[in-house]
This record gives structure tokens, C-alpha cells and sequence, in this order.
């Protein structure tokens, strides 16, 4: 079985379908992406359905499973098919497994929402496996007096999660990698990175008329019509307050690399591929690399993006400022990424409890 990228006749648009082993689309799969596209998810939402999807068939088909008669049994089966270092392999010697626990319920959640999608299709009359009815919820929402003797649907089968502090980088990291940068446009975008949070495709999806300098501010504006198939994520606009510093690296890569380029795109191709284009991720993958190559240090857009919201966290910022500021739809997210506290957190905190004077 194969992921297959398609692109869409008269469009510069992409999309993905998954082909079985006759090389044909999977019809239960195709018409999940097609619903997809139609409620506008993104590219990259696709491709991952896709390659979670393709997983659950070549399950389905190594184990000649029926995918309209599966039962708990059988998703339970999936799940160690998933985390099985090498399948159809027995090993006398413990082994790390070959999935994570995040990953899988990931991939499992890509299952049930497809089965969600058919059994309203009436393709399946019932989905035992999906989804139970349970009372009440661990969080509560504003609206909880209201709502709270609504059921509320959650999966039967999930593994625990650990948790997981996000990886960050020191200011040192940063400035290390903004020192060995060639390039200013290369400087700028590390920094931009660094100091507002927002996610790559945000960076790459900037035109110049987001940038207002004069107030040290960026509008975080979601499109889909991008050139380069930048994604900004967020269907809601917001605007990031930023320092001078970042916006005198602005100026500069305007003044001595973009200089008359005829383009509103703020990162653009000036010394490889089509001279005046949108970048596009293969290239600042391709940077990223060779940054870490130089540098020793390991890094993508997303640290950067952790090591922000962990900073502005530390500092002793608000949630919720947190979550306005980085473009999260929920603070539940806000605060089980960023609000986390290590040894040298509470040590710090016990320390200014102790400085105060007591009354």
C-alpha cells in the first residue's frame, strides 16, 4: 500500500489518497479525505490521515480483517501491531517499543474519527469500538452548570501517555544559531521564531503588509491560497507585540538582501531555486540542517516555538496571555504544554517564599 500525493487538476492545490495493493484508491479511505477537504482541512492534516489510515489497512490486510466487523478486540490487536519493534518478529530480549504511546493514540484517533465519518454515511450501522457515553468530564468549562448532564464521548481503548516536558533552547542555543547564520533573511527568521512563537508556516505564509514596524507589531493573518502551501494552523487572526531589536533585523534584511525583490512575501528564495519565491519547508528544513551541522546543536521551528511559551511561562506570565499569544484555541493546551515545573523551578520559587519578610 502506498500514500500518494495527487495534485488537483487547474490548481496549484495538493492533496493525498491512499492506494491499495492493486493501485487503486481505498474507497472507505477516499471518501473520508474527499469529506475532508470539503469541511477545508489543511494539506498537512490530510497527509497524516492518510499515512495513519494506510497503517490500519496494512493491519487489516495482514491479519484478513474485515474492516465493517471490528470489535475492541481487534483495535487492542492494533495497538501492539503498531508498537511491535519489527512485526511478525518475536524477540526473547525486551525491546523499545516502535511507537510512542502519544503517537499511537494519535493514529488510533485517526481510525475512530474515520469510523465516525462512515457510521453517519450508514456504511456501519454501529461502531462498538469508537466511542462510550460517560457522565461529567475531569475539566471544567465555564459552562459546566449548563452542560454537565450532557454525556460526553471519549474512546474505550487509549495508552496512558507519560508526560513530557517539550524540548527547549537556551539563550545561548539561540544566539549561537542566529551568529552562525550567513544570511540576515536566515537571522530573521531564527529570531522571529524565537521571540514570537508562531509556527513555521505563520513565518513562511508572512507578507509585508503584516509586519507593522513603526508599532513593533505582527499580524498573524490565516491563508490558503500561499504560493509556497504555507498553513498558518489558527482560523482566527491575532497580533504579536515584538521588540525593536527584532524589528532593526527586519529592516536590515530589507535594506541589504531583499532590497528591490517585486514580492509581498516576506522569506523568499534570493540565492537558490526561482530568485524572488515564497521559501517553502523543504528549504528551511534544509537550513535547519545545516545550522545544526555547523553548530552541534539539534533544533526544528517547533523548539523554538516550545522554548517561547516554556520562557514566557517561567516568567511568570498568565495562561491565558500564553494562549493568546502563541494562537491556542484552548488554554487546557496552553497549560499542559508549557505550565510545567522542574526541581530548579520550585527550588527558585521556595527560595523567593523564604526572601519575603513574613508578617
Amino acid at each position: 500500500m502506498k500514500v500518494q500525493r495527487v495534485r488537483l487538476p487547474n490548481t496549484d492545490s495538493v492533496t493525498w489518497t491512499v492506494l491499495g495493493d492493486d493501485y487503486l484508491p481505498i474507497r472507505p479511505i477516499e471518501q473520508f479525505i474527499s469529506y475532508l477537504e470539503s469541511i477545508e482541512r489543511s494539506p498537512n492534516t490530510i497527509r497524516a490521515y492518510a499515512h495513519h489510515l494506510k497503517l490500519y489497512w496494512e493491519f487489516l490486510r495482514d491479519t484478513n480483517r474485515d474492516w465493517t466487523k471490528i470489535k475492541i478486540s481487534d483495535l487492542a490487536e492494533f495497538i501492539s501491531y503498531l508498537r511491535q519493534p519489527q512485526v511478525g518478529v518475536l524477540s526473547l530480549q525486551p525491546q523499545e517499543a516502535r511507537r510512542t504511546e502519544t503517537t499511537v493514540n494519535v493514529i488510533i484517533t485517526s481510525v475512530c474519527v474515520l469510523y465516525d465519518y462512515q457510521e453517519r454515511l450508514g456504511t456501519v450501522k454501529e461502531i462498538p469500538i469508537y466511542s462510550q457515553m460517560i457522565q461529567g468530564r475531569q475539566y471544567k468549562s465555564f459552562l459546566h452548570h449548563i452542560n454537565k448532564s450532557k454525556p460526553v464521548k471519549t474512546k474505550l481503548i487509549k495508552l496512558k501517555e507519560p508526560k513530557r516536558i517539550p524540548k527547549t533552547l537556551t539563550q545561548e542555543q539561540v544566539t549561537g544559531l542566529i551568529t552562525a547564520c550567513d544570511r540576515f533573511r536566515d537571522k530573521f527568521l531564527i529570531f522571529l521564531l524565537y521571540e514570537t512563537g508562531m509556527r513555521i508556516g505563520q513565518a513562511l505564509g508572512l507578507r509585508h503588509s503584516d509586519i507593522k514596524s513603526w508599532d513593533n507589531l505582527i499580524k498573524i493573518v490565516p491563508r490558503c491560497d500561499n504560493a509556497n502551501g504555507a498553513r498558518a494552523k489558527t482560523k482566527e487572526e491575532y497580533n504579536v507585540h515584538v521588540t525593536k531589536e527584532l524589528m532593526e533585523f527586519y529592516s536590515r534584511y530589507l535594506l541589504g538582501e531583499f532590497n528591490e525583490c517585486d514580492s509581498d512575501y516576506v522569506f523568499i528564495n534570493l540565492w537558490d531555486g526561482v530568485i524572488g519565491q515564497p521559501m517553502k519547508y523543504p528549504a528551511v528544513a534544509d537550513l535547519f540542517r545545516r545550522l545544526s551541522k555547523k553548530t552541534g546543536i539539534k533544533f526544528n521551528a517547533h523548539m523554538m516555538r516550545h522554548t517561547h511559551g516554556t520562557e514566557l511561562a517561567r516568567s511568570g506570565w498568565d495562561a491565558s496571555y500564553i494562549q493568546k499569544r502563541l494562537g491556542h484555541s484552548d488554554v487546557q493546551t496552553t497549560i499542559k504544554t508549557y505550565i510545567n515545573l522542574n526541581d530548579d523551578d520550585l527550588k527558585e520559587a521556595y527560595k523567593e517564599y523564604l526572601d519575603k519578610p513574613k508578617k
